[in-house]
């Protein structure tokens, strides 16, 4: 359940939802709706005609899957077309549907530190898994020589499963290593998922696999990507899969028995977000204020004996806890102040009790604005 846990305790603690006003929603993972210091304007409406209240195409609006191709190749060279391109109802279903079309013999190798449903998804799909180490102890930065797992009991190939920046720790993958990440996974017995919601959030510009894929359709790599986090728009639940043409098939195959494709209104408006000259400057717009803003509560947490070891993407901060208090109970604190973290025994990939992430939390920045900084540190100083 991850975050969700997290919410359901914080509201009945407080009969309040976390994210209304006067609540402190650090322990969410959405970024601010509204227009940033020097980004574009979020449109506050579209123009529908009947015909886009139809059913929409099963893979995607040939509308917004061409703007989709554009984007990856302006940006990096990415060499696909809209064939290459699945949209979905958000990023979370284009990741359950690639690991549920795996074949039997896949295992997956995740690293031990991860995005909360990953351990979900892979346990309701009875998945064989091989962790790689991301703990304390390498600073949850596995090198590349970490990454060439072998398969484990009954299966025979490996399929990475990875967010790029990772949620939670902000740890990012980028240059050579992520180039040698995606030769090391292009090979005929293996494949990968870049999971990069959290694109536009690289520190000190966003990247993609994609740079480093030279013909998709040769490889088993899947990029993942959404409005929710670089366009701003979580609401609009829209999410895309880049992949070889012939696993497109599939997820065209699938949507048309089990999504019946994603709201065409949604489609059409992010449509409008990924127009060339806009979404140039909402990358920068992006990048730029979420790394001030990830200085700035560095600072902050530091000051109040959080031992960080986040990297430089994504809107979290990735911390231990002063004083020896594991997250639940510094959660209970929290909750008498409308706030609350995510605790770091949450995104523990094998989930054990007690755990070596007990004491770990993520604080979310990304619903922040500039003002509320000052009462978040005094929050975080009563409860420390």
């Amino acid at each position: 359940m991850g975050v969700y846990e997290t919410l359901f305790k914080f509201q009945d603690a407080t009969s309040s939802y976390m994210g209304n006003p006067g609540t402190h929603p650090w322990a969410q993972g959405y970024p601010l709706t509204t227009q940033l210091p020097g980004g574009p304007p979020l449109p506050d409406q579209i123009d529908l005609l009947a015909t886009d209240l139809k059913y929409p195409k099963a893979t995607g609006e040939i509308e917004l899957r061409q703007a989709l191709a554009d984007y990856y190749n302006d940006h990096y060279s990415a060499g696909i077309t809209p064939d290459h391109v699945a949209v979905f109802a958000g990023g979370r279903p284009g990741i359950l549907a690639t690991l549920a079309f795996l074949e039997s013999d896949v295992c997956i190798a995740v690293e031990e530190t991860e995005y909360t449903p990953y351990y979900d998804m892979l346990k309701i799909l009875g998945r064989k898994v091989q962790l790689i180490g991301s703990n304390e102890e390498n600073r949850f930065r596995p090198g590349p020589d970490a990454y060439n797992v072998q398969p484990v009991e009954s299966t025979e190939r490996v399929f990475l499963l990875k967010s790029n920046p990772c949620n939670p720790t902000g740890v990012t993958v980028t240059g050579d290593d992520l180039k040698r990440l995606v030769e090391d996974f292009s090979g005929p017995e293996r494949g990968a998922l870049f999971d990069e919601a959290y694109e536009f959030y690289t520190d000190p510009e966003p990247e993609s696999a994609l740079r480093h894929v030279d013909d998709i359709d040769q490889t088993n790599i899947f990029v993942i990507g959404c409005a929710t986090k670089g366009l701003q728009v979580p609401g609009m639940r829209v999410g895309w899969a880049i992949a070889a043409q012939k696993h497109i098939e599939i997820f065209r195959n699938y949507s048309s028995f089990g999504m019946g494709g994603v709201s065409r209104p949604s489609q059409i408006y992010v449509t409008k977000l990924l127009e060339p000259d806009r979404v140039r400057q909402a990358r920068s717009a992006v990048c730029t204020f979420f790394a001030s803003q990830r200085a700035r509560y560095e600072n902050g947490l530091r000051e109040l004996g959080f031992e960080l070891f986040t990297g430089n993407g994504g809107f979290y901060h990735w911390g231990k806890l002063p004083g020896g208090v594991n997250a639940d109970a510094f959660n209970e604190r929290l909750f008498k102040h409308q706030a609350g973290i995510l605790p770091g025994r949450l995104c523990d990939m094998a989930r054990r009790d007690r755990g070596p992430l007990e004491h770990f939390m993520r604080f979310s920045f990304g619903p922040l604005g500039p003002d509320s900084y000052d009462k978040d540190v005094e929050i975080l100083s009563k409860c420390v």
